[in-house]
């Protein structure tokens, strides 16, 4: 049985997110083993390209690698200002895709972050 963390991210309206909440709400109430899912939504491919950009899955990448780094040393790796990378790693931390551990070192807690993006909704 694997450990491996995994974080989806999805392109999903609030009913969709709803009905899913409900469905695991309903099946862990009724008793069924329900399967942990961390997941994060975003209600349209703008909205994700906003809140994840290039610089910032560079930067999930890069800190995943090097693991708990202070901001200053994780600015330094990727060669980037300070407040850039402060500005970037705030924003992950409010998303759920990076935490802080007790030190205020920031770290990914995923091994794995599946996107899941639908290219077409029916009408």
């Amino acid at each position: 049985m694997s450990n491996k963390q995994i974080l989806n991210v999805a392109i999903s309206s609030p009913e969709e997110s709803l009905a899913h909440f409900t469905k695991v709400w309903n099946a862990a109430a009724g008793g069924k083993k329900v399967k942990p899912y961390n997941g994060i939504g975003f209600e349209s491919i703008a909205q994700f390209a906003a809140a994840l950009t290039p610089q910032r899955w560079l930067l999930i990448n890069a800190l995943k690698g090097i693991g708990p780094s202070s901001i200053y040393a994780l600015a330094k790796k990727l060669e980037r200002h300070y407040k850039n990378v402060h500005t970037d790693v705030t924003a992950l931390v409010q998303l759920g895709i990076i935490e802080k551990d007790a030190e205020g070192k920031v770290f990914v807690p995923w091994d794995e972050i599946d996107v899941n993006m639908p290219l077409a909704r029916a009408a």
